[in-house]
């Protein structure tokens, strides 16, 4: 039963942040939307719903045993870490360095640590930073479900496969990272009237058409680029031994091991 209160949790996140992704893909409204709501008022409401949800994660991994203190100090000093990591980067002209630990991370130690992991990283490296802003909770929601991602992802025996399977799933989690964060402030930045606006009722298709053309014209697929470029050569120097160490500490720590 635990168990299962803790996939819970972490589904109900998941679809819970594609879903505030997703809304100009979705949503059935007069054309008033985008002017009635702007992009703070919009954040600070994402947020108000992000940090309980963020600590009701935590009560259910402790709970269900997933994450016990020991686990907890592990959980910490990774994030700690990666948000040091990424001051390196931290987005500019594409170039994201935090995205290889938290990929790494989630795949040894599992979907719950993985959304926490990225989440809490991505706040840590913001507060550091002075990079708080209305774009904070989507990057964290975003990178949270990269995080989610890639703990399920298939575990082989071989370490090559493990890599492998790593690396190619940087790629896309880069340009799927890249494509939310245009999503949240597309309907408020394309203006209005011209085929890249956001039209409140178009339908599905045709405002996913005007998306990739945004997409398209503002250079979104370069920065996407970029940082799965910068992913997959940090992964191709750190996943040998990071994997190693992580998994050391994952059997230290007392970790549940998932069915590989």
């Amino acid at each position: 039963m635990k168990n299962f209160t803790s996939k819970l949790t972490i589904a109900v996140a998941a679809v819970g942040s594609l879903l505030v992704f997703s809304w100009p893909l979705l949503i059935q409204a007069d054309a008033g939307l985008t002017t009635s709501v702007n992009q703070a008022q919009l954040a600070q409401s994402i947020f108000i719903v992000l940090m309980p949800l963020l600590i009701v994660t935590v009560l259910v991994e402790f709970s269900s045993g997933k994450i016990t203190s020991r686990q907890l100090a592990v959980l910490g000093v990774l994030t700690a870490l990666n948000a040091v990591i990424r001051l390196a980067g931290a987005g500019t002209s594409g170039i994201e360095t935090a995205f290889f630990l938290i990929i790494l991370g989630a795949y040894v130690f599992g979907a719950g640590f993985g959304f926490l992991l990225a989440t809490g990283s991505i706040l840590v490296s913001a507060l550091i930073s002075g990079g708080v802003g209305p774009w904070l909770p989507f990057q964290m929601m975003a990178a949270g479900l990269v995080g989610i991602g890639a703990a399920l992802l298939p575990h082989p025996r071989r370490d090559w496969a493990q890599r492998t399977i790593i690396i190619a799933f940087a790629v896309p989690a880069s340009f799927f990272y890249g494509a939310l964060m245009t999503m949240w402030n597309w309907p408020f930045l394309a203006g209005t009237g011209t085929n890249i606006s956001y039209l409140a009722g178009a339908g599905l298709i045709e405002n996913l058409r005007r998306f990739l053309n945004y997409e398209l014209l503002t250079g979104g697929l370069v920065w996407d680029s970029l940082r799965a470029i910068t992913t997959v050569v940090l992964l191709l120097l750190t996943a040998p031994a990071l994997l190693a160490t992580l998994n050391r500490a994952a059997n230290r720590a007392g970790f549940e091991k998932l069915s590989r």
